[in-house]
Parts: C-alpha cells; structure tokens; sequence
C-alpha cells in the first residue's frame, strides 16, 4: 500500500515493495540468497554475460532492493551468511535477465507500453496494483479511478524515484509477461506424430515372457578386485559429462576452540553453588534474580507442568515451597530454583474479542494509539451495558477469522496467545470483561469459559550460562597463533601431529565466490584468502565461528574433468561392478546356455513377464529390478528361443531367452495422446537451463566481495 499511496500523492518516499512473481522462482530454479558492500577502488564489474558487462553500480542496487525486500518480510536486515545469500540471489538473477532479454530480443518478444499500461488497469491477478491495495473494498475489483491516477503519476517520475517504480513495479512485470509469451511460444511447438503415437501403443501392448539366469555382482568379493587410478581415469575419459568440474581449491585446517573448557564449567558451577544459601534466605526472589542477572527470565505468573521452564519441575514440586533445588545443569546453564507457590488454573480456556487494530481495520489505514484506545473503552462501556458483544465485534474487530463468529475464540491452551492475552483469560474468572494491549492493538476481551482445573507453579530460576573466560579465549588465540607461524604445509602438518591437533581437509572443493565451507559458517574471509594464496601457504588465524582457524592451501583445480582422487567417489563402485562382470562373465564362457549358467554359480533358472507387465514402456521387470538391458533384449528377435550373451545389468550379470512376445491388443485410453503431450509440454519448462549452457557466463564477484 505504502509505494502506491507514494505514486497518488507523488512527492512522499517511495518505499520498496515485495511483488511475488512465481516466475522469478521457476527461471532461477535453485538460486540461492544473498547483500551488499561498498566499493572503493575495485573494478567497475562484477562479471559479464556473453560480454554484456554487469557493473558494480548496477549489481548493487539490484543487492540493495533484495535486501530491502527481506527486510520487509522478516522486520530485519540480513545480517552475516545472510549477506552473502542476498548477492547470490542478486547475481543469479541478473544473469537469468540477461540472458533471457537476449533470447526474447531474437525472437522479437518484447512488452510494450500499452500492454503494461492495459495490464495494470486490468482484474488479472498478477496486477501489482490490484495485490498492493488498490482494489475496491467490497468487490475485490481494481478501482479504476485511482488506478489511473496512480498511472499518471507513475508515467511523471523522474531520477530515483522512477528508477525504484521500475525496479519493484514496472520491470517484474515486464519479465512475467514476455516469460509467459516464450513459454507459451515454446509450448504450442510442442507436438505428438502419428507414428510416435502408434510406436508408443506397440511399446504398451506388447509384452514379453522370459527364462534367466541372475549372477550378482557380490558373487565376486570386493577384495578381489582392485580399482587403480588409471582405471578410474579410463572411465572417466568414457563419461567426461559426468566428471565435469568448475576451478576451485582445496584447503585444510586446524580448529582451536573457544568453547567452555572444563576449568569454565567448574567456575560456573561454583559461582551458582555460592548464590544458593543467599537465593534460599532471600524473601524476594525477582528482585533477587535482577541483582544477580539470571540467564532465565523471572515470570511472575503461575504455569501448568507442561509449560514449566525447566526439565526438573517433577522433581522441584516435591519439595516444600521456598526450598531452592539445585544447581543442575540444563543445556548450556547451571540452574538453581525455588517454587514460590502453586494455585489451580485451567488447563484450557474459551474466550471472545474484539480487535482494535493500530493499522486499522482493514490493516491499511494506520491509527493513532489514543483514538484506538478510547475506541476500544467505548465499546467495553456498550459490552458492559448489555449492547450484543456479536454485533460490536462483526462490526469493528480487525480480527476477520473470530469477527465472523460474533469474536469467539472457542477454547484454547495455555501459552496459545500472546502473553497479555493469556493472563488475562488464564488468571481472570469466567464472566471477566476488560480492554488488554497487546502487540496487534486493543482487545476488548470476554472470558466466557474455563475447564480442567490443574495444578499451576510459580518458579524462580537462577541460571548462569556457562561461557569461555577470556583465559581461555585468549589461549585458544595464541595457540592459533603459533600454529600460523609454520611456514608451509608440510610444517603445519608436522605441527599438528606432534601438538595432538587434527588437520581436517575440508571435504568439498571451494568455489571462488563460496561463503561457506563443510562445517564453517560465515567463512568468507577464509575462502578469500585461499583463493589469494598459493599451494602451501599458511594463514593468519581467522575467527569463525566458536573457533580460531588456520588453513593452508592444497591444490588449485583446474576446470575440466575431475582427476582420479576427485573422480574415485563417483567412479569407483560402477568400475567395480564392471570388473566383477568381466570376471562373472568370463567363468560363464562364451556361449553360454541357460543351464550351463545356472550350474557355474548354483542358481536356479527364473521366469519373468508371465503377468504381462514386462513391455518396452516399463521401468522394471518385477522380481528382477531396474534392468533396462534386460528390458531391451527380452524384445529382440534374435534371442527367441535361444540364449543371449551373457548381459552386464545395473546390479548381475544375466543369461536370459525370449520365450514369447504377445500383444495385450488393450484398448488404447482416449486420454493417452493427450496426457502424452501434456507431458512434453511439461518438459519443455526446463529451457532456461539450456539458454544458460549456451552463453558464456564471467563471475568476477571475488574480485569485490
């Protein structure tokens, strides 16, 4: 509401908008979040597109609009791994722009000013006007009237306020709207031939019965197979789709905590067990606990078990009231408590309200605090009067759900609301009626039931947390210290070793503009360094974390194809397997027959297809698996009543002969032509991707960031 009350009244403050376009979501795919910086004396580019530089000033204020969004949805900038969230959102949707403009320009797809102007003066639901408050109260239809005029005075703006309309209004739906005509476009090309409609009927109506022989490939102990490096990389140079990798570094590192030690723990322990005689002879223990800072919060209220603050409160109940218990530990504090008293409270309570809301009724039209409030003690005046509670609320709660049920609330438990409201309806007996303030405005509020009546306990805790003392910090700091004084790798390693420290290699490899780091968060500053480092170096201590880190360098990968060590993980239980088969495939001999096959590893020959499921159309053979090798021979020709070669499945090795092939002769459902290219067309959504593969695409963001 704020940026079009900015565009009537033309000179307030615009203030950035969240528009929610789905297709930001579906081109960007799995784009990740990210913030902004400032530069000075860096480069005026963060990368380019096919040549089509993004400068910094461009990038920034792309960054900048993002996090003015997420500060509107959550009431926060971002902050930390945040930021860097933020600049990558920024960047992968800059590069989906670029890219897709270039495509749309080819094609002669563009969004002129009458379709924008038609657009938003229209009822289509990705009208920002209609979503941002411009709608008519009663209808839910655009008002046009001030639609247009909010049109006019958009078409007036100049400099930065017209740069924010176009960012957060106008350019959004110019990319939903030539998004729509391309994806559009690319689905009406969709099309289902005849002869694919009847090679798909064959491939459904025909079906094969089988005899095989199954060998698994764990009839072959993986103890005697040995997969060497050149095996690996023989398979990759075979499959280098699949063993594609970005540049990159490895590193390792040493980790010096700065978490709690044991002398820590004991210190805290001693500090609580000091306080417990003065806590059990005090008589005020809220004031007490805000003399000597307590980790957890006194609540001057009674609370049932199951919202007890505390893990011992079975145990604690059981002494007499003002007995302190304690110190125990309860995650990260050492706790001592005193139950003050008990009283019985309902377990769960029905009430009704009227909501005089700050941001007015409607939630747009913002009240002053004292004219809510004198609202708000008028309509208590008419409740207590005898006006019909119902009536005042479907008339004037900014509560719509309750609003519409006269202000009923039904029954709910405790800890339900918000703690104001809770009280009163936990605290105040049935019948009870009055104005409470909470965080959504004024409640004129009417306890009118309570039920299960149990046990309630007011506890007093103090708790102190258990934290590192600036001795240990300090000496978690110099031992980091040291270690970075090694002067290579080697030294480093060595260092460890003989200091009983783990250097851990980090198990991923690292990209340029990485924030993060296996387990290190946040550890942008650590990856820079890498990347400015050469093989060997050693670094300063970086704070991380609960934690000193000192890295070295690696290796520096090169783009390309993984190498054997990187490549083994992928590689290596599928190159087993292949050997395991040679092997299986070799004591089966070269002509093998169904029973020779079956008496060579003591197995019995199988059937499959009987059910006539096995058809060209399935996924698996049932009782046999994924085999789509099998699959494809049982509709061979050539292997009609005789036995194929041995065959190198997904998990065996197989001897099999086609017994038969037949024809369901099942009707054809009216719907499979249909259904069919509705999933082509379905398919045809994964375009950005492709447009992305064809460009060539400059990340130059670490230069900066």
């Amino acid at each position: 509401m704020q940026i079009i009350q900015g565009i009537r009244d033309k000179g307030a403050a615009i203030v950035i908008i969240v528009i929610a376009l789905s297709l930001i979501g579906f081109i960007l795919m799995d784009a990740q979040q990210g913030g902004s910086r400032l530069f000075a004396g860096m480069s005026n580019n963060v990368g380019s597109v096919d040549g089509e530089k993004i400068s910094v000033a461009e990038f920034t204020n792309q960054v900048t609009q993002l996090e003015d969004q997420q500060e509107q949805r959550s009431g926060q900038r971002p902050s930390g791994s945040q930021i860097y969230q933020v600049r990558d959102q920024a960047w992968n949707l800059m590069v989906a722009e670029k890219i897709f403009y270039k495509e749309a320009n080819k094609l002669g797809i563009e969004f002129t000013g009458k379709e924008l102007s038609a657009l938003l003066l229209s009822n289509d639901p990705s009208n920002p006007f209609l979503q941002q408050g411009l709608a008519d109260q009663t209808t839910g239809k655009l008002d046009l009237e001030k639609a247009k005029e909010a049109l006019a005075n958009i078409k007036k703006f100049t400099g930065e306020r017209r740069n924010a309309v176009n960012a957060q209004l106008i350019n959004p739906a110019k990319l939903n709207n030539i998004v729509s005509k391309y994806s559009s476009l690319l689905s009406s090309s969709a099309y289902y031939p005849g002869w694919m409609q009847a090679k798909d009927s064959a491939e459904t109506n025909n079906f094969a019965t089988i005899s095989y022989v199954s060998v698994p490939f764990n009839e072959v102990s993986d103890s005697t197979v040995k997969v060497t490096d050149a095996d690996i990389l023989a398979y990759v140079a075979k499959h280098k789709e699949m063993f594609k990798q970005e540049p990159g570094r490895k590193f390792s590192y040493i980790s010096f905590s700065q978490l709690p030690n044991k002398e820590d723990t004991a210190r805290t322990l001693k500090m609580v067990e000091d306080l417990k005689p003065l806590f059990q002879a005090d008589s005020n223990a809220k004031a007490f606990l805000a003399r000597n800072v307590s980790a957890i919060p006194f609540q001057d209220d009674y609370l049932p078990k199951a919202k007890a603050q505390s893990k011992e409160i079975d145990t604690l109940i059981k002494y007499p009231f003002g007995t302190v218990y304690g110190p125990y530990l309860d995650g990260k504090n050492y706790v001592i408590a005193k139950v003050l008293g008990s009283k019985e409270q309902p377990d769960s309570v029905k009430a009704r309200h009227i909501l005089i809301s700050l941001q007015g009724k409607d939630g747009k039209t913002p009240m002053e605090d004292s004219t809510a409030k004198k609202l708000a003690d008028s309509l208590l005046a008419q409740v207590k009067a005898g006006v019909d509670f119902s009536m005042l609320a479907m008339q004037y709660s900014a509560d719509p759900g309750s609003a519409a049920k006269g202000g009923d609330l039904g029954f709910f438990s405790y800890g339900t609301m918000v703690p104001e409201f809770n009280e009163f309806t936990f605290t105040k007996p049935v019948g009870s009626k009055d104005v409470v303030k909470t965080q959504f405005g004024y409640h004129i509020i009417e306890v009118t039931g309570q039920k299960d009546f149990k046990p309630a306990y007011k506890v007093a805790y103090l708790a102190k947390e258990i934290t590192a003392s600036d001795v240990t910090i300090n000496n978690a700091s110099l031992a980091a210290t040291k270690a970075s004084a090694e002067k290579d790798s080697k030294s480093l390693k060595a260092y460890a070793a003989k200091n009983g420290l783990q250097l851990i290699q980090n198990p991923l490899i690292v990209k340029e503009n990485d924030y993060s780091a296996g387990t290190l968060q946040d550890a942008r500053s650590l990856i820079k360094w890498v990347f400015e480092n050469k093989v060997g170096s050693v670094s300063e201590p970086f704070g991380i974390g609960e934690a000193f880190v000192v890295a070295t360098v690696d290796d520096i990968v090169n783009e390309g194809t993984q190498d054997a060590a990187t490549a083994r993980s992928g590689a290596e239980a599928i190159v087993r397997n292949q050997k395991k088969a040679a092997i299986i495939k070799t004591k089966l001999g070269a002509t093998p027959t169904l029973e020779s096959a079956a008496a060579a590893y003591g197995k019995q020959i199988q059937a499959a297809g009987a059910d006539s499921s096995l058809t060209m159309a399935s996924q698996m053979i049932n009782g046999v698996g994924i085999e789509p090798k099998l699959i494809g021979a049982s509709f061979n020709k050539d292997y009609l009543a005789k036995p194929t070669p041995a065959i190198e499945g997904t998990s065996a090795v197989y001897v099999m002969k086609v017994n038969q092939v037949q024809s369901k002769n099942s009707p054809i459902p009216a719907t499979q032509a249909s259904s069919k290219l509705s999933l082509m067309k379905q398919q045809v959504g994964n375009w950005y991707e492709s447009l992305r593969k064809q460009v060539t695409i400059k990340d130059e963001r670490s230069k900066i960031f």
